[in-house]
Formats: C-alpha cells, sequence, structure tokens
C-alpha cells in the first residue's frame, strides 16, 4: 500500500499538466519576446539617435514599471483572479511585441526614445501580470515539490532565451526591423485562446498578511538582495554584451545571438537538476545560494576579463565564462522561491493562494528592480568605463549578496545550536525546585 501511495502521488492530475503546459507557454513566449532584442536593438536604438546610457535605460524602464506593477498586482491577485491576470497579461504582452516592431517608423531623436520608454512600459504592465499569477498558480498547484517543477519550467524558459537571439538576429538580417516582432506577437496572441480554454481556474480566498509583514522579516530581505543582485548582474548584459561581441570579435549580427547560447543552455539544463535538490534535500538551499553567488561574481570579474588581470579576452573564453555564469545563476534562482514560502509559513503566515501572491509578486518585483539597476548602471559604466571595468564592478553585487548570505546563515545556525543547548524553561524549571528543597 505504501508504495501505491507514493506511485499514485508521482501521478499528475488533469490540472496540474495543464498548469504545467500553460505555464511552460508564458516563460517560452515572455523568454523569446524579452531576449529578442539582444542582438540588434542596441545597434538599431544607436542609429536612431541613443547614446549607451539612454538604451540602458529603456532596457531599465521595463524592469522599473514591472516591479511596481508586480507589487501592486501581488497584493489583488486573489481579487483580480490568477487566471484573468495571466491571460489578460498575455494578451497585453502580444499587442505591445508587435507595437514594438513598428517603431523604425518613427523619427529619429526624441520620438523615437519616448515611444521606446512608453511601449517597454506597457509591455512590463502584462508580462508583470502574467509572471506573477503564473507562480502563484504553479505554488498552488504543486505545494510540496514546488522546486522540481520551477527547475523543470526553466527548461522553457531558457529555451526562450536560447532562440530568442539566433532567431531574432536571422529575422532582423534577413528581413528588417519589423518581422521579428511581428511574428513573436502574433505567436504569443495564439497563445491566448488556447490558456483561456487550458488553464484551470483556483478558487482562493483574501488573505490578512501584507507585503510589509513579509518583507520585513530578515531571511526575506536577504532573499530578497540574492533576487536582486542576480537579476542586475543578468540585466547588465542586455544592453552591453552585444555590442561589446561586435566591436571586440568583430562577429556578424547573425552570429551574436549564437554567443547568448553559452549562457542560455547552461541554465535551462542546469536548472532542473537543482530543483530536483532543492526539493529532496532541503539543507542544501543555502550552500547553493551562497556558493552560486559567489561563483557569479568570479565569472563577471573573468567576462572582460577585468583589465587588473592582464588576460586578452578570446571569444572561447567568453562563451566559457557565459556557461558557468548560467549555472551559477540557476544554483541561486531556483531555491530563493521554496526558501521564501519556508519562512512565511515558519512566521505564521496563512497558507492559499493570498500568500502565493504575496511571495509571487514580491519575487517578481526584486527581480524587476534588480533588472532596472542593471542595464542602468551598466549601460552608464559602459560608456564611461568600457565593458572589461563594467562587467567586473557589476560582479560587486553578486559578491556581496553571497557574503551577505553565508553571513546570514552562520548567524542563523550559531542562534539555533545555542538555543538547543540552553533551552529558555531550563531556569524556570529550576526554580520550583530549589524552592521546594529549601
Amino acid at each position: 500500500m505504501p508504495e501505491a501511495l507514493r506511485e499514485e502521488s508521482r501521478r499528475f492530475t488533469r490540472e496540474q499538466l495543464f498548469t504545467v503546459a500553460a505555464t511552460a507557454s508564458i516563460n517560452f513566449s515572455s523568454m523569446i519576446c524579452y531576449s529578442i532584442l539582444g542582438p540588434f536593438f542596441p545597434s538599431e536604438a544607436e542609429k536612431k539617435g541613443a547614446s549607451n546610457t539612454v538604451i540602458g535605460l529603456i532596457f531599465g524602464c521595463f524592469a522599473l514599471v514591472n516591479f511596481l506593477t508586480s507589487l501592486i498586482l501581488g497584493n489583488y491577485l486573489t481579487r483580480i483572479g490568477a487566471k484573468f491576470m495571466f491571460v489578460a497579461g498575455l494578451f497585453v504582452s502580444g499587442c505591445v511585441t508587435i507595437l514594438f516592431g513598428m517603431l523604425d517608423k518613427v523619427p529619429s531623436g526624441p520620438v523615437f526614445i519616448s515611444l521606446c520608454f512608453l511601449v517597454r512600459a506597457m509591455d512590463a504592465v502584462g508580462f508583470a501580470a502574467a509572471m506573477t499569477a503564473s507562480f502563484s498558480i504553479l505554488a498552488k498547484a504543486f505545494p510540496d515539490n514546488i522546486a522540481t517543477v520551477l527547475g523543470s519550467l526553466e527548461i522553457f524558459t531558457g529555451l526562450g532565451l536560447v532562440l530568442g537571439p539566433p532567431l531574432g538576429g536571422f529575422l532582423y538580417q534577413s528581413f528588417g526591423y519589423e518581422v521579428p516582432f511581428i511574428t513573436l506577437g502574433c505567436v504569443v496572441l495564439v497563445l491566448v485562446p488556447l490558456n483561456m480554454c487550458m488553464l484551470p481556474k483556483y478558487d482562493s480566498v483574501p488573505g490578512k498578511d501584507s507585503f510589509w509583514k513579509l518583507i520585513l522579516l530578515p531571511k526575506v530581505l536577504v532573499l530578497c538582495f540574492i533576487i536582486f543582485s542576480l537579476s542586475a548582474c543578468l540585466g547588465f548584459l542586455d544592453p552591453t554584451m552585444s555590442l561589446f561581441i561586435l566591436k571586440k570579435f568583430k562577429l556578424p549580427t547573425g552570429y551574436v545571438g549564437l554567443v547568448f547560447l553559452g549562457l542560455a543552455l547552461s541554465y535551462s539544463l542546469s536548472s532542473p537538476l537543482l530543483g530536483l535538490l532543492s526539493d529532496t534535500l532541503p539543507y542544501l538551499r543555502k550552500w547553493l545560494l551562497v556558493s552560486g553567488g559567489l561563483m557569479t561574481a568570479v565569472c563577471f570579474f573573468m567576462l572582460g576579463p577585468a583589465p587588473v588581470l592582464h588576460i586578452e579576452s578570446q571569444l572561447w573564453m567568453f562563451v566559457l565564462v557565459l556557461v558557468l555564469i548560467g549555472i551559477s545563476l540557476g544554483m541561486c534562482v531556483i531555491p530563493v522561491f521554496p526558501e521564501m514560502l519556508q519562512c512565511a509559513y515558519e512566521n505564521g503566515f496563512e497558507e492559499g493562494l493570498s500568500l502565493l501572491g504575496l511571495v509571487s509578486g514580491l519575487f517578481s518585483a526584486m527581480w524587476s528592480l534588480g533588472a532596472f539597476a542593471g542595464p542602468t548602471l551598466g549601460g552608464f559604466l559602459n560608456e564611461k568605463l568600457g565593458f572589461e571595468w563594467a562587467s567586473a564592478i557589476q560582479g560587486g553585487w553578486a559578491l556581496l549578496s553571497g557574503l551577505t548570505t553565508g553571513i546570514f546563515y552562520i548567524t542563523e545556525t550559531t542562534r539555533r545550536s545555542s538555543s538547543l543547548q540552553n533551552p529558555p524553561g531550563n531556569n524556570e524549571e529550576r526554580t520550583p525546585l530549589v524552592g521546594s528543597e529549601t
């Protein structure tokens, strides 16, 4: 009987299978639409009169609006409805992707730059809605193995990151600026009716807990800083890496997207294993978070490499470092969500879709805040100091988060061990005994 029950628990229900399929579609479509810009948009924006700093701000604008939207929608998830938020976000994202393909028709200069900011902000609203609902629905459908499911679905995230740059570079080189965006926007719109029919509707009851109660927990603050630092490092690459590859290695635009494969493939292939480890061996999460942060810092220091090392940059070494960055990012990103949920449960938060909305909204918000700081600061540093120094400085975020996390977990372990050795009830129990003897 126990073996039969275990076998039954491993089988997905119909609702769970539909949830996985719907979430895989949003992971893939959102990432391919996001990553398609990398190989050609920075150079196209330069032709339209945008500086490196402005290009960084355009990428950062998406993240800043995403940050604010995620905080708001996470708090009101149960009132809006997770399924409606998911489908509406997907629809907005598809429409705005098509609009972005029309921007090459507008005049260069302030008009082009202003419309870029406006369209990216609209895209951020749709993306935030879909991703916040996606995390909540997944955690509701798979309460016992959320890290494994998240890690497995990161295959589709990585697939979108893998296919976006080379596909975007190929379509841009073959057909021009408009075709990549119109093609992908139409694909996303086709997914809207499919998800309306496929995605189950989960009932929810509004909870009493708030974002402030969650974010003021010390452990959650540390985890938020991890999310922010990793997102800042990854976001730094969006406006800067393609320009560096074009100038340093003299590659055609179509081949620039292939260099992006190193990071995306390693991330998507390592994520399922890291998710399984995180669920089956929860005590390993802290070590993954610390070692992943420190490894990311070293990789960004070597990405240029930093001029202080006096190492000549070569294409094979650049791709190898990107592969290691993909693995180190997975080591940190996958364990964070279950760690935040566990911390909330330990501190008395009510289980349910309301809490899942808070956690997923906070996760998306912190990721978006880092994705704003990364391109904005990265574009400025790249313009003033060059890519080599800019990437080394950007790695400081990961170094700081790795050290902070290590110190926090060491302090937490020391406090718990001391409380076990000297339980607070010992002195209270001894007092009446002494009194009875006298």
